[in-house]
């Protein structure tokens, strides 16, 4: 055998798992960017990209850019620098609503249900066709099948995040943007929530990312966890790692020096 049919060879062979790269573009990316509020930076540098069907965890301390990401990849924010990918498509220039269509769910922080809605309303106003649909929801929050005549501002905070959470679902989205929706509730409904995001990561179709003040809930969720300070990504890795080190979760978060 030749030399050059030895390296015809060599490069005919597939790397070895460690080293092997998919081809397929990532669910959602995040190229070096800066973003804020008009001249006000608040993101600076970041780079993460989301695979098809992962999960991840965003945590670190109130004001260090977490719900600001979720509004950058929303398109909420300006844009300085970099760029936002959605299945290997830029978003840059994409308005608000068209990224919504083009499949990014979003649960705010403040749930920003229609309050002078009814249950079925807020569904209904959101739903678009696809593999969730209301029975599927129903499912997972049998309470607002329950209540579906009720207004929105006469469900209980739980309720409301319930609502919320639904309401992005319908949008049958391959990306979901969630931020903080268990912040302000009850701990009896923290765990019912928390149940049912166990129960969306394990959607294979759905890519998550979650914004979760409530470490505990946010390393249990994911496999992989990110944390953020001062607008940065500081740790990106495996959610054990720091659920098995509260005192470097603690550091990395800046609760201790």
């Amino acid at each position: 055998m030749t030399r050059l049919d030895l390296a015809r060879e060599w490069h005919a062979r597939p790397p070895p798992p460690d080293v092997r790269r998919s081809s397929a573009p990532s669910a959602l990316e995040l190229r070096q960017v800066s973003a804020g509020y008009g001249e006000t930076v608040v993101l600076e540098d970041i780079d993460l990209a989301l695979a098809p069907g992962e999960s991840i965890s965003v945590i670190g301390r109130n004001g260090v850019g977490k719900t600001t990401l979720l509004t950058t990849v929303m398109g909420h924010t300006t844009l300085h620098r970099g760029e936002v990918m959605l299945g290997g498509t830029s978003l840059n220039r994409v308005p608000v609503f068209r990224r919504a269509r083009h499949g990014i769910g979003l649960v705010p922080q403040e749930r920003e249900i229609f309050p002078s809605l009814s249950v079925r309303e807020n569904l209904e106003v959101a739903a678009r066709p696809g593999p969730w649909t209301a029975p599927r929801v129903f499912e997972l929050f049998p309470n607002l099948e329950a209540r579906l005549a009720n207004m929105g501002h006469q469900l209980s905070g739980g309720e409301q995040q319930m609502l919320s959470i639904a309401r992005a679902l319908l949008t049958n989205p391959s990306v979901l943007l969630m931020d903080e929706p268990t912040e302000g509730l009850a701990p009896v409904i923290v765990e019912a929530l928390t149940a049912v995001l166990l129960r969306l990561r394990g959607e294979g179709a759905l890519s998550i990312i979650l914004v979760e003040q409530n470490s505990r809930v946010a390393l249990a969720f994911s496999a992989r966890a990110v944390v953020m300070a001062k607008g940065r990504i500081v740790y990106d890795g495996p959610s054990a790692a720091l659920s098995a080190d509260p005192e470097r979760l603690a550091q990395l978060v800046g609760v201790a020096e």
